[in-house]
């Protein structure tokens, strides 16, 4: 723990020792937050999107993509698990053997009851502070996905997409949404 501005937060060491129970814990400001578990459909969605990125950022050499549960360090403050990560090869230092340490290309979150809030809060602020250039918030329930790209450090909602989304960072990536529903 450190004491910032006479507030006590929770940094990186102390997340090592959170428990091993399934849940997924991430320190966001210094701040824990504990959600369960996904439900199958929600590990499904993810899944279909991580194998189309996967197809066409993998396998072509252009890059990583990770799934959760991934570590992404931003500072000894903030650590979260997002759903799916892209690192391009131009960034892979910022790949350790243990965690993501540094701004990623994209991160997607794909909401639940227990993550819709903060998925579209504290984390789409978090990504914002950090420079994360695109950041993908996918509504399961409506089958959309809200696709936020930075400009001059503030998100700006490029579409709600139910049929398809492209990857900003990389042309020619498209994730074809009707293969995912």
């Amino acid at each position: 723990m450190v004491f910032i501005n006479g507030q006590t937060k929770l940094t990186y060491n102390d997340y090592l020792g959170f428990p091993q129970d399934g849940k997924r814990h991430e320190i966001i400001d210094g701040e824990h937050f504990v959600t369960p578990a996904p439900d199958t459909y929600h590990q499904t969605v993810s899944r279909r999107i991580q194998f189309q990125l996967y197809r066409q950022i993998e396998e072509t050499g252009l890059g990583e993509v990770y799934d959760a549960p991934t570590d992404l360090q931003f500072s000894d403050t903030d650590v979260v698990q997002p759903d799916l990560i892209v690192v391009r090869a131009a960034k892979k230092r910022i790949i350790t053997p243990k965690k993501i340490r540094g701004t990623p290309d994209l991160v997607v979150e794909i909401l639940s009851e227990s993550t819709g809030a903060v998925d579209r809060g504290l984390k789409k602020e978090l990504y914002q502070k950090a420079g994360v250039p695109e950041y993908w918030v996918v509504d399961v329930e409506d089958h959309k996905v809200e696709q936020y790209v930075l400009e001059k450090g503030v998100y700006a909602l490029v579409g709600k997409h139910a049929e398809a989304v492209s990857f900003q960072q990389v042309p020619g990536v498209v994730v074809d949404l009707s293969k995912v529903w």
